[in-house]
């Protein structure tokens, strides 16, 4: 049986952390900070834009930005040409 993250990596998507800040409703003033972490797809991120519209459709605290890192953890393998060959009893 293999993982729904295993088959979504496969697929294309990649890991993606989001360090949300937002205003407190009632401390309009203050930051908080919120991270939010996903398999999504770069560069449109359609996990991360659903996310961020619920946000704005049902909790109180206005977006003030967002910063999203993404990797990548499945990647096509890499070559390299070996000048020489080594044998080993």
């Amino acid at each position: 049986m293999v993982s729904e993250d295993f088959k979504k990596q496969v697929e294309g998507y990649g890991l993606t952390t989001a360090k949300i800040l937002y205003r407190l409703p009632d401390y309009p003033r203050f930051l908080q900070t919120y991270v939010w972490q996903s398999y999504d797809l770069f560069p449109r991120f359609p996990e991360l834009t659903k996310f961020l519209d619920f946000w704005k459709r049902e909790l109180e605290g206005p977006l003030f930005s967002v910063t999203v890192a993404h990797s990548r953890l499945i990647k096509p393998s890499e070559l390299r040409a070996v000048d020489g060959m080594f044998r080993l009893h």
